[in-house]
């Protein structure tokens, strides 16, 4: 609402980025503290976050009946430095949960978006920001009280404090190993922690960010009940999780394409090579280390790099939100086409698409085009669910004469084109093509096809 006319989807993601990092300006944050060092910002401005999500909104969601414990909600604990979890099975009701609550137990909302429409929207457009997962956790923790344990996490966090106050203490990752760590720690203990290098008090409207792998442990003051949301990213998204898809294909083509992969070890390396040997002075073994170099140099150029970058985009379409839709989205999409029981019948159910009908992708980020063994897939993101991997990812099986059609919309998108503009043989095979896209959910219209 307050950016008024609808904005291009990555133009939508910045701003509101810059939003959330305010007054702090995102290159000044991505220089200074990405991936380095906390960040604290205070706003004094305690209805910055307004309309995000409350503890209102936490209720609602408990008396809609689909919160499940475990699956949706912790119930926890953290005293006498021991870190309890207390789920019994099944519903989550207020009765129950409220009670919980009122005996000093922290509740954390596992995954908002599915329950508010607000955090839903919010996670949706800074997905496009991070090209990675946002997620998204809800903590709700009685005065004077302290629902976890310190420890630190495989993700960047950015903490955003919605009601009351709650005192937080960061610490620097202990070891090199475990700087930007690609796993969360178990529970640690106070002895294992040291001096906190930042000790702050967060109140409603702060801002604070914390990378992987630096520890940190929230508390309550007696004097109010805190709720704040974890913003996160970047899970398993590094340098080495790329490598880790692409050494593997490499090393398959070179297999297929390179003699030299192929040749058998020598008969006798055994006698020369492994950690027995290691301290050995034998020009044999100076020769099979060199030969390996050698190997793993030339691997490079059996590199399938574009065809590993396009695996992790399929992995983060599965991990995306389904986009959030404008009303004029929906009039404009196949989620709005008004077909319907009226009189007896259905009526409005055709699809009406000709060579002048003006379409375009819904959202850049939607869609990726992969070409993998068993053809030309296009994975999409409109039929994902709210909550993390509920579906199996989602895709269409295209001929190989619609790539250059797919690539034409990506590279006009936001501009609408003409159907008959597509670059398909024949006009059946664009119209055709744009009314499987449309019935996805993948193109929207300049104008609704049918009025109700």
């Amino acid at each position: 609402r307050r950016r008024g006319a609808p904005l291009p989807a990555r133009r939508r993601a910045a701003e509101l980025f810059r939003w959330l990092l305010a007054p702090v300006a995102p290159a000044e944050f991505l220089g200074r503290h990405w991936e380095r060092a906390p960040l604290l910002v205070r706003r004094g401005d305690p209805g910055y976050y307004a309309g995000l999500f409350s503890t209102a909104d936490f209720d609602a969601a408990l008396r809609g009946g689909e919160v499940h414990f475990g699956t949706h909600l912790d119930v926890t604990s953290y005293a006498e430095g021991v870190r309890e979890t207390h789920n019994p099975s099944g519903r989550a009701l207020p009765a129950v949960v409220w009670d919980f609550y009122q005996n000093g137990c922290s509740l954390r909302l596992l995954c908002p978006q599915a329950f508010s429409p607000t955090v839903w929207h919010f996670l949706s457009i800074l997905q496009e920001q991070f090209g990675s997962m946002a997620g998204a956790n809800t903590y709700l923790t009685p005065p004077g009280t302290q629902g976890f344990a310190p420890h630190y996490d495989d993700i960047e966090a950015f903490v955003l404090q919605l009601e009351g106050k709650k005192h937080w203490r960061v610490y620097r990752p202990r070891t090199d190993a475990e700087v930007l760590p690609q796993f969360s720690s178990a529970n640690l203990t106070q002895a294992e922690l040291g001096e906190p290098m930042l000790e702050t008090v967060l109140e409603p409207g702060d801002l604070l960010y914390f990378p992987r792998g630096f520890i940190h442990q929230g508390d309550c003051l007696p004097d109010a009940h805190s709720l704040h949301i974890t913003v996160s990213s970047y899970q398993r998204n590094s340098w080495g999780d790329f490598l880790e898809k692409l050494l593997p294909a490499a090393l398959q083509m070179a297999l297929e394409e390179d003699l030299e992969y192929r040749r058998g070890l020598p008969m006798d390396y055994l006698q020369y090579m492994g950690v027995a040997n290691s301290d050995t002075v034998d020009a044999r073994r100076t020769a099979f280390v060199e030969k390996v170099q050698s190997l793993i140099k030339k691997l490079v150029d059996y590199a399938p790099i574009d065809a590993a970058v396009d695996q992790r985009a399929k992995s983060f379409l599965h991990d995306c939100l389904p986009p959030v839709l404008t009303q004029s989205e929906k009039a404009q999409s196949v989620y709005g086409f008004p077909a319907r029981w009226q009189d007896g019948g259905p009526c409005n159910v055709d699809i009406l698409i000709t060579k002048d009908t003006e379409v375009r992708l819904l959202c850049h980020g939607i869609v990726r085009l992969c070409n993998e063994e068993a053809g030309v897939m296009l994975y999409y993101t409109t039929e994902n669910s709210r909550v993390y991997h509920k579906e199996e990812p989602k895709f269409l099986e295209l001929d190989p004469e619609y790539t250059d059609s797919i690539e034409f919309l990506l590279s006009s998108y936001p501009n609408y084109i003409s159907v008959d503009n597509l670059p398909c043989e024949t006009l059946e095979e664009k119209v055709s093509l744009a009314t499987l896209l449309f019935e996805k959910g993948i193109l929207t219209t300049k104008k609704p096809l049918a009025q109700v």
